[in-house]
C-alpha cells in the first residue's frame, strides 16, 4: 500500500518546518552530538535479511508519504556495491559505487531526497570495520572522486588480519604493523584504522554519504572491530547528527564503555543500539516473566538513555529459517513494541513487524507523540511482578502508562486508556485534553467503510467531541457533535477531523485521513536492444565466448540454462575485435542485467557481473582471478558511445554510407557505417 497525489499530512509538515529551523543554525543543532538530546523521533529499520524485494529503494520510495507520517529516520541497506552479485552489503567492495543489490545510485538519491522532503531522514549503514576484496586476498579497488583517488593497500590490513591467516597465507606481503584494536573476522579483511590511509578513505566516503548523497544519520556496522574514537572523528568530520553503532552485547556496562570511547570533549559522539534491552525483551518471553523488564539498559540508565536506540528484532536476531533459527523471539512481539514505544531512548522498529502491526504500531506511535516522549524521558514503576510490569512514564504533554502481562488492574488515577491489545494495555492523563481516533490513517479499497472509535481524553465525563469529515477544523458552530465513546462510519477518500467541545471553544483537534488505494502505476518504458561488447585477455575465452544472462528483481533466465550460449556476432571498436551480444530488454523489470561468460563447458568462468543497464557495455575478461574466477572490468566509459544499436539494413530506409562517403548498399559485420547522421556498427 502507498499514497499517492494528496497534502502530506500536518505532522510531515511540522516535521519539514522543523528540519528547516534546524539548518537555520539553533543552537539545538549545534548542541547535537552523536544523538541529539531530547530527541522525539521513531526510527525504521527498512530492511530485514534478504529483503531484496521489499527494500529496494524504489519500494521505499513508494511508501515515502506513509513512512514519512510516523518515522523520523529511516534506516536503510549498505547501498554500496558488494562483492557478491545478489547482497545485503555487508560484503561492502567499493564506496562510491552505489548500485546495489537494491538499486541504482539515480533510485537512491531519488529514495533519499523523497523522504527527505517530507522530513524523514535516511540512514545509511555504514560498514568499515572490514572490506571485500577483487581477485586476490588483498587486492582492493582503486576509486576516483572528485579528482581524488582513494584505495587501500595490503598494508592497511591488520597484522593478525583472520587470527594470522591472512600473514601466512600471504607470504611476502606487507600488513599493517598493527594488530586488530578489536574483535577479528575472518569473513574479510580487517582494516586498521590507526593507518592514516585507512582514515582518509573513510573520511571521505562518509562526508560522501553526507553532503553527497544526502544521508541525514550513519549506523556502524560491528562496531566491536575498531576503537570507538574513530567513529568519534569520521562524525566529527562529516557533521553528522545521528550515528549509532552496532555494539552488539547484552552486558549494558560494556556497551556504554564503548559510547564513552566515542566522547570528544567529554560528549558522546555516537549512540549504540541497545542490545541489553533486547536481550531484555527476549528473556521475559523465554522465562515468562515480565519483572525482567526492570533489567539494566541504556534505555534505564539516566546518563545513557540519550543514546539509546532501542529494538526489539533485527535482521541478525529474526527467524530466516529451518537452518538460520537465529535467536528470534517468538511471542509477544506486539506487546514488547508498545513496551518500547512507550519508553525514552529512540524506538527502532523492525521492518516485518511494521509490515505484521502497521495499524497497531501507527497508534503506539501515535500514544507516544501526544504523551510527548523523548530519548530524555523519565518514568517511575506503577506494579510488576512475574506476571506483568506496569510503568508510568513522564512526557512533555502527559503522563502515558504502560502496562505488558497479564495486569487487569486500574492504571492509575486520571488515566485514560485508550489502546490495547493482547498482553499490552496504553493510558494517557485525562489532563491531556483531546480526542482519540482509534483508526489510524491509512490506504483502503475504494468505497470501503471504515468504523472508528472518538473518544474523549478529559476528566470531564461529559466531555463533547466534535467532528467534521471534510478536512477542514471544526468549529462550535461547524461540524457534528457526539459523546465519547461513539463509533461513527467514514468513507475511504475522507479526512476526518475531530476535537474536544470545552465552554463552546475547540480544544487540540486530531487529524485521521483514509486515503483510497491507487493502483500502482508503471512508468513509460522505451524498449531497447542492450549491446554487450567483451574482449579478453585470457586466451581460452577468445576461441569461444559463451554468456549466461539473468535480469530483473527475479533473477529471470533471458538464455536458458547454464552454461548459457555462444556467442557468434564480433565487432571492430576503437581498432580492437569484440564478441559482441544483443540482448533485447522489452520491459522495465528485465533491468537490471546480470551476466557471466564462459568458454562453453562452464569452466572457466568469470565473476559475475550485474547491474547492466546501458544501451552499450564494454566488459573486458582480466587474467587476474577471484578464487578460480576471472575478474571483469567494465570499461564502456573509455570507447565509443555514439555507436548506435546493431540492426539489419533491411530494417532501414535511409542510406547508408561508408567512413569514407560512399553510398554502399550492403553492410559488412564489425565495420562502422553512417546512417541518418548516426554511426552505426553491423
Amino acid at each position: 500500500m502507498f499514497y499517492t497525489n494528496h497534502i502530506h499530512s500536518f505532522i510531515a509538515l511540522m516535521k519539514r518546518l522543523s528540519t528547516l529551523l534546524l539548518s537555520a543554525g539553533l543552537p539545538m543543532i549545534a548542541m547535537a552530538q552523536g544523538w541529539p538530546a531530547n530527541y522525539d523521533g521513531v526510527m525504521l529499520q527498512g530492511f530485514y535479511w534478504d529483503s531484496f524485494a521489499d527494500s529496494k529503494w524504489k519500494n521505499i520510495e513508494a511508501q515515502a508519504d506513509e513512512l514519512s507520517a510516523y518515522f523520523d529516520l529511516v534506516w536503510v541497506p549498505q547501498s554500496g556495491k558488494a562483492s557478491a552479485s545478489k547482497s545485503m552489503g555487508y560484503d561492502v567492495l567499493y564506496y562510491w559505487n552505489q548500485n546495489s543489490s537494491f538499486g541504482t545510485e539515480e533510485q537512491l538519491r531519488s529514495m533519499i531526497g523523497a523522504l527527505k522532503e517530507r522530513g524523514t531522514g535516511v540512514v545509511a549503514d555504514v560498514v568499515v570495520n572490514h572490506r571485500a576484496t577483487l581477485g586476490s586476498w588483498t587486492d582492493f579497488p582503486a576509486e576516483t572522486y572528485k579528482g581524488e583517488t582513494y584505495q587501500m593497500f595490503s598494508t592497511d590490513i591488520c597484522a593478525n588480519d583472520d587470527g594470522g591467516k591472512t600473514a601466512q597465507q600471504n607470504p611476502g606481503i606487507a600488513l599493517s604493523p598493527n594488530n586488530d584494536e578489536g574483535e577479528g573476522w575472518d569473513g574479510m579483511r580487517d582494516l586498521d584504522h590507526q593507518s592514516e590511509n585507512v582514515q582518509r578513505c573513510v573520511s571521505a566516503y562518509t562526508q560522501y554519504l553526507k553532503e553527497d548523497l544526502g544521508y541525514t544519520g550513519f549506523r556502524y556496522d560491528m562496531v566491536k572491530g575498531f576503537h570507538g574514537k574513530h567513529v568519534a572523528d569520521y562524525n566529527r568530520q562529516a557533521g553528522i547528527q545521528y550515528s549509532v553503532g552496532e555494539y552488539w552485547d547484552g552486558n549494558a556496562s560494556v556497551v556504554k564503555k564503548w559510547i564513552d570511547q566515542t566522547k570528544y570533549n567529554d560528549i558522546p559522539q555516537s549512540a549504540a543500539f541497545d542490545f541489553p534491552f533486547r536481550y531484555t525483551c527476549r528473556d521475559v518471553v523465554r522465562d515468562n516473566d515480565w519483572s525482567k523488564l526492570k533489567n539494566a539498559s541504556l534505555m534505564s540508565d539516566a546518563n545513557y538513555r540519550q543514546y539509546s536506540v532501542t529494538f526489539i528484532e533485527n535482521h541478525d536476531t529474526e527467524y530466516r529459517s529451518s537452518s538460520e533459527p537465529q535467536d528470534p523471539i517468538r511471542r509477544d512481539t506486539l506487546a514488547l513494541n508498545a513496551w518500547m514505544l512507550s519508553m525514552p531512548g529512540t524506538p527502532c522498529v523492525f521492518l516485518k513487524h511494521w509490515q505484521s502491526y502497521k495499524s497497531e504500531i501507527k497508534n503506539m506511535i501515535e500514544v507516544r507523540r501526544l504523551a510527548g516522549i523523548s530519548n530524555l524521558s523519565t518514568y517511575n514503576e506503577f506494579a510488576s511482578n512475574k506476571l506483568y510490569c506496569v510503568r508510568k512514564v513522564n512526557g512533555a504533554n502527559a503522563t502515558l502508562t504502560v502496562a505488558v502481562g497479564d495486569y487487569t488492574g486500574n492504571l492509575g488515577s486520571g488515566m485514560q486508556e485508550i489502546v490495547s491489545g493482547k498482553n499490552y494495555r496504553l493510558a494517557l492523563s485525562q489532563s491531556l485534553n483531546t480526542v482519540w481516533i482509534d483508526v489510524p490513517s491509512g490506504t483502503f479499497a475504494e468505497n470501503a467503510s471504515i468504523k472508528t472509535a472518538l473518544t474523549a481524553i478529559s476528566a470531564d465525563a461529559s466531555a463533547q467531541i466534535i467532528y467534521t469529515t471534510d478536512g477542514t477544523t471544526p468549529s462550535a458552530t461547524h461540524g457534528t457533535k457526539v459523546a465519547s465513546g461513539t463509533v461513527i462510519e467514514v468513507m475511504a477518500g475522507t479526512t476526518l477531523c475531530a476535537a474536544l467541545l470545552v465552554d463552546g471553544k475547540v480544544v487540540n483537534p486530531q487529524q485521521r485521513t483514509y486515503y483510497v488505494e491507487q493502483p500502482e502505476e508503471e512508468e513509460p518504458f522505451d524498449p531497447f536492444t542492450m549491446q554487450i561488447y567483451v574482449r579478453s585477455e585470457v586466451a581460452q575465452f577468445n576461441s569461444r565466448m559463451n554468456y549466461y544472462i539473468w535480469a530483473g528483481e527475479n533473477d529471470t533466465q533471458l538464455n536458458g540454462n547454464w552454461p548459457g550460449k555462444q556467442i557468434s556476432e564480433k565487432a571492430t571498436v576503437d581498432g580492437q575485435e569484440w564478441f559482441v551480444q544483443p540482448v533485447e530488454i522489452t520491459k522495465a523489470s528485465m533491468l537490471p542485467v546480470n551476466i557471466v561468460l564462459n568458454t562453453g563447458s562452464g569452466s572457466p568462468q568469470t565473476v559475475d557481473v550485474t547491474g547492466l543497464t546501458a544501451h552499450k557495455v564494454f566488459l573486458v575478461i582480466e587474467s587476474t582471478k577471484q578464487g578460480s574466477k576471472y575478474m571483469v572490468s567494465d570499461v564502456t566509459s573509455q570507447h565509443s558511445t555514439d555507436i548506435t544499436d546493431i540492426f539489419a539494413p533491411e530494417q532501414n530506409t535511409l542510406e547508408i554510407y561508408d567512413l569514407l562517403g560512399r553510398k554502399v548498399t550492403h553492410m559488412q559485420p564489425g565495420q562502422l557505417y553512417m546512417i541518418g547522421g548516426k554511426k552505426v556498427i553491423k
